[in-house]
């Protein structure tokens, strides 16, 4: 693909879940930061141009020291202050891309076993489709429950998948789904939401179940079997 390919990795996540006193995108794993190795996954990837990490402006010097420094990344960019919420923080990373970007990859901080076959894969398909997202299959039987938990519905697990990252896009198509989304107040979980409040098609890419995002302490322990 002959096109500017960046990359936003959001990581301003307190990550309360993760019941750790150090905030998630630091948490050691391997002993290096989860980030790290999530950065490192993008560094190393021959399409990717540049990489800009969305942190807490306040935890700027603790993400330079321990994640940036000790590794001399030579494609990311100056941090970007990463916002209120993780749409606020793709949000600001947007605004921070060069104007000659052509697609964009998002990509969660805690997800640091992409692989460069997912990577690709989702490229490809945005250059063809606008928008493509990695994604896998569920493998449990999906409930759908009313205010009191009670069972209301049950959807076809055959057309039931779990949306995970990377999400790539056309830089146009992102920008223009965050201003929208702006001067609506609508609020999503995921960029594709975003896209698709537009009317516009995305394309689910076969992603991988071991590209898990560690968000909770039985994740992390998974994360450092994978390691071993």
């Amino acid at each position: 693909m002959n096109s500017k390919i960046c990359t936003l990795i959001p990581a301003a996540g307190e990550g309360n879940r993760l019941k750790s006193a150090v905030k998630k995108p630091y948490v050691a794993l391997a002993q290096k930061p989860i980030l790290t190795h999530t950065i490192q996954r993008f560094e190393q990837n021959t399409a990717v141009d540049e990489i800009f990490v969305l942190v807490n402006e306040a935890d700027f010097e603790m993400c330079r020291a321990t994640v940036l420094a000790p590794y001399a990344f030579q494609k990311v960019q100056p941090l970007v202050a990463g916002g209120a919420t993780r749409q606020q923080s793709v949000h600001n990373g947007v605004r921070a891309l060069p104007a000659d970007t052509d697609f964009v990859i998002v990509h969660d901080g805690v997800r640091p076993f992409v692989t460069d076959e997912t990577i690709f894969a989702c490229l490809d398909a945005a250059a063809e489709w606008g928008a493509a997202v990695a994604a896998v299959p569920v493998k449990e039987t999906i409930k759908m429950a009313n205010a009191e938990d009670f069972i209301v519905e049950t959807p076809p697990r055959e057309r039931l998948w779990t949306v995970q990252t990377p999400q790539v896009f056309r830089k146009s198509l992102l920008e223009k789904a965050h201003q929208i989304a702006e001067e609506q107040q609508l609020t999503a979980t995921d960029d594709a939401a975003l896209v698709e409040h537009l009317g516009y098609p995305v394309k689910l890419v076969n992603g991988s179940y071991a590209n898990v995002k560690i968000t909770t302490p039985e994740d992390l322990r998974i994360a450092n079997v994978f390691l071993q």
